[in-house]
């Protein structure tokens, strides 16, 4: 019975009942070493009656063994590996070794996999999920373990993790639930002592004990059964600076042969404890098992099936500590022995820990047990193996290469510090050559991804240079990154210097891969610069090579750039097959680092279109995957995108706050774009409310941002906007000027959607009687266009401007479609301002139905898009990394907004939502 965690227990109580009701729940124990948090667990255990348990604990000296813990946990439900979607079943087989696989699969494949299979077990019977010393599991498990717990939701398990105040962890900055774990109260701590023996503790002793203890149960056991040494000690002597937990382990030692004590430096030096390699290891130092009997009787160890278990890991980590350097060494080399021949990841631990100084053949085996962590994704674990395999290595052009190893491992581990600090040892070991040029590349590629972005562009530069004698395919991919960094940070100038030198690199007869980078570069370096004529053939050319290129469409690496097509060229066809096959190879293959890229990607094309219900979907989705895999560029650029249509639909809480957190990532990491995206949002916002001063302020500085940076693209100018703001405050020569600027600008572009705006201009400016063939033109080139926003906004403008001519039979025509598609899209404001310009003629609009997809919540949205594409339940599951039930929980919701009852309504209505 627990003594003084009377509050901790009922939250056990209800977490584990909220899981047998079908609800998940996730619980974090911290709290510094002996305060309780494996009693906790092991209560936990206790109340978790009719509850299928899944436990593990993570072990300090197992961190090195990929998915050691993950293993230990999942192990009892593995049986239904087979009811989960089988690319992640063969990700989590390869990552727990039960089988081999062509490939490793992606880093978060792993925990996808371990999502389904938890959500797979909890079918049968509710699951309480239990791990102690969360703080000391392998980086690849904890990785894996907490992808899966941020997505339980309406699944019935119930996960307790204790974890070690203050000590290290991949489980930092998790921002779980936390019970932080104080130490007992005084009346607590006396009752302890009270049950722990026979003589009573004098009241001045216990409240010594309390008093230096802080209440930690562990200590005060311990101590308390030290009562007769302590008894003597002056009473202003602190008892913890005399004799601490761990010295209390060691002391206990003291009184036991000295066979038994070296037995235990070698029990406390294996990982597991594993009785039949003691065995083997110990007639290698002199030693016997036998010898480990008194330490069993003395309480400092038991043994529990066939494993060696200290009383505390304070005790197995303060024996291992005292024992000398020279015997550590000697005993893990008898262990390195005595392991058997499938155990040869952690035999070459026990040799490098063996090690004193270079050791070519150790280290060897540390770099193939790096590659094989590699190949199951177990980065983090794999990092750590090259990093050391690069301390033990004789030369110094293998360290280099081992450390750009780990680099490499904990980049796609999620471990961007941990990498950048890795590339820079390997660089002091590496000066010229192919390595030397790999380092910088990955350098620039880790900063511009997570910022900030003008020093990727700078290293990328660099790299380049050094690379195009010898590499030109390479310096021409580096070129190519270089280009869309520039685009990501604004600078048009710097985006078409990249293309030009990426031209230059190309040889006479490029492979496909030369050829498509150098074409998608040059032309969005010249659709940046405002030079469409030369540069929309160029994008063309690379997208047709992509589509005829089984090849080069398959390559996972190209994933992200087979968006360029629609997204640059804002033509109705062009690309976009290319751009939804990427993503969904990207969620077939659970590429998680790549998705954010393309969902953007995505959604700023569907966002100029008619399906905003699936734009705000996917921004949704990239910003949060973004946020987890702290890829800091894209998510500016996510919020950016994403604020300005929140702003169409009238959201203004959520646009201020995506918006100037866009703002806050583009000034701190060079995000030109995002900047330029998040103030446009900033001034549709207030247009749309109806508020023209407010809105002139922010493209007035939208127009200031565009021109210090040489962007000439006239898709990203708020001219039009100014020009209907400046009508509005009577300010006309202001308007003329700057749509005469504008119409160059779009005539030389020579695309439908900037032309169709310059059209909207110049029927705005047009004298009474002059517009219509102005409107009419911009209806026709949009008509050439998927947008149908700005079609909307242009019947508007042409409806206001035909009932202010008293034409209103002719403008309700014009206003009456406007009305329909801002209500299609949920536009808000704009539908009410064309319903109000439509009453104005003397016909009033009916009101929307209330039920549109904007009642839905961004996941809903997801969630109903995606079955009524046709997937199944298990299918949306496995492409949004959720639960089954969770889909299924949230489908219920999708049901009563819509007022639908199966599938097939499902289907009906979001056809019919979403219909153009």
């Amino acid at each position: 019975m627990l003594v003084g965690r009377d509050r901790e227990q009922q939250i056990l109580v209800r977490l584990l009942g909220d899981a047998r009701a079908g609800h998940s729940g996730v619980l974090a124990i911290a709290g510094e070493p002996g305060i309780g948090k494996s009693a906790l667990l092991d209560y936990a255990e206790e109340q978790a009656g009719g509850l299928n348990v899944l436990r593990a604990r993570g072990v300090q000296s197992e961190a090195q063994i990929p998915f050691a813990g993950l293993f230990e946990l999942l192990r009892p439900a593995l049986p239904w590996i087979d009811q989960i979607p089988g690319p992640q079943a063969a990700a989590l087989e390869s990552a727990l070794a039960l089988r081999p696989v062509p490939s490793a699969p992606g880093r978060f494949a792993v925990g996808a996999a371990t999502l389904s299979l938890l959500a797979a077990y909890s079918e049968q019977f509710p699951v309480a999920v239990l791990v102690d010393d969360a703080h000391w599991l392998d980086g690849s498990s904890a990785d894996a373990l907490l992808f899966a717990f941020r997505r339980l939701d309406a699944d019935p398990v119930a996960v307790v993790l204790a974890v070690r105040q203050g000590d290290p962890s991949l489980l930092d900055g998790a921002d779980l639930p936390t019970l932080r774990l104080a130490g007992l109260d005084r009346a607590s701590a006396a009752e302890l002592l009270k049950r722990q023996g026979d003589k009573p503790l004098s009241q001045d002793l216990a409240d010594r004990l309390h008093r230096d203890t802080g209440g930690n149960p562990l200590a005060l056991l311990e101590l308390g059964r030290e009562r007769e040494r302590l008894v003597g000690l002056p009473l202003d002597a602190p008892l913890a600076t005399v004799i601490s937990v761990a010295r209390v382990y060691l002391q206990r030692t003291q009184a036991l042969p000295q066979r038994t004590r070296d037995a235990l430096v070698l029990a406390s030096a294996i990982d597991g404890g594993e009785v039949p390699v003691l065995a083997r290891a110990a007639p290698m130092l002199g030693l016997d098992l036998s010898d480990l009997v008194p330490a069993e009787v003395a309480g400092l160890i038991t043994v529990h099936d066939s494993r060696v278990e200290f009383r505390h890991p304070l005790a197995r980590s303060a024996i291992y500590g005292d024992a000398p350097a020279n015997q550590r060494r000697e005993l893990h080399r008898a262990l390195a022995s005595a392991l058997p021949d499938s155990e040869v990841d952690r035999r070459a631990w026990h040799l490098a820990v063996a090690s004193f100084g270079p050791d070519d053949a150790v280290s060897s085996a540390l770099e193939q047990a790096g590659q094989r962590a590699y190949q199951r994704s177990a980065y983090e674990v794999s990092s750590r193996a090259f990093e050391r395999a690069a301390l033990l290595a004789p030369e110094e052009a293998r360290q280099g290469r081992l450390l750009y190893s780990s680099a490499d491992a904990a980049w796609l581990g999620g471990l961007p510090d941990r990498a950048v600090a890795l590339l820079g040892q390997a660089d002091r070991h590496v000066s010229r050559g192919d390595l030397a040029i790999e380092i910088q590349h990955l350098r620039g590629h880790i900063a511009i991804h997570r910022g900030p972005v003008a020093e990727g562009q700078e290293i990328l530069l660099a790299a380049a240079e050094r690379a195009a004698p010898i590499y030109p395919e390479r310096a021409v991919v580096m070129l190519a990154e270089v280009a869309y960094a520039c685009f990501y940070a604004g600078d048009a100038g710097a985006m078409r210097l990249a293309a030009e030198r990426a031209a230059s690199i190309a040889p006479p007869a490029p492979n496909g891969r030369i050829e498509f980078f150098t074409l998608i570069t040059r032309g969005m370096a010249l659709i940046f610069a405002g030079e469409d004529e030369p540069g929309a053939p160029a994008v063309r050319a690379a997208v047709e090579l992509l589509e005829h290129s089984d090849e080069l469409r398959d390559d996972p690496r190209l994933l992200a750039w087979a968006a360029m097509g629609s997204i640059w060229l804002r033509e109705a066809d062009t690309g976009r097959a290319l751009l939804y096959r990427a993503l969904e190879t990207a969620r077939r293959k659970s590429a998680v680092g790549v998705l954010p890229f393309l969902l953007t990607h995505v959604a700023v094309d569907e966002a100029g279109t008619d399906r905003w219900a699936g734009a705000q979907a996917g921004y949704h989705e990239a910003i949060s995957l973004a946020r987890e895999n702290g890829q800091y560029s894209d998510l500016g650029v996510a919020l950016g995108f994403s604020s300005r249509l929140e702003a169409r639909l009238g959201r203004s809480e959520r646009t201020r706050k995506h918006a100037h957190e866009a703002l806050s990532l583009a000034r701190k990491l060079g995000l030109g774009v995002a900047e330029v995206w998040a103030i446009a949002a900033l001034g549709d916002l207030e247009l749309g409310l109806g508020r023209p001063e407010a809105a002139l302020a922010h493209f007035e500085e939208q127009q200031a941002v565009l021109r210090s940076r040489s962007i000439q693209d006239p898709d990203l100018s708020p001219v039009p906007e100014l020009v209907e703001i400046y009508l509005r405050l009577a300010r006309g020569p202001d308007a003329v000027t700057m749509a005469a600027e504008f119409s160059r600008d779009a005539e030389i572009k020579g695309q439908p959607w900037a032309l169709a705006r310059a059209a909207r201009c110049r029927a705005l400016l047009a004298a009474d009687g002059e517009s219509d063939p102005h409107f009419d033109t911009a209806l026709a080139l949009h008509g050439q266009t998927a947008d149908a926003f700005e079609t909307a906004r242009t019947h508007l403008a042409y409806g206001a401007r035909l009932r202010r001519e008293r034409h209103r039979v002719r403008a309700r025509e014009q206003l009456r479609a406007a009305v329909e598609v801002f209500d299609h899209l949920g536009a808000d404001p704009w539908a009410e301002t064309a319903r109000t310009e439509l009453a104005a003629t003397g016909e009033t609009a009916r009101r929307r139905d209330v039920t549109t997809l904007n009642d839905l919540t961004p996941q809903e949205l997801q969630i109903a898009l995606s079955l009524a594409k046709g997937r199944t339940t298990r299918e949306t599951a496995a492409a949004l990394f959720l639960s089954p039930k969770t889909i299924e929980y949230h489908l219920r919701s999708v049901y009563r907004k819509l007022s639908v009852g199966s599938r097939s309504e499902l289907t009906a209505a979001m056809e019919r939502l979403t219909a153009g």
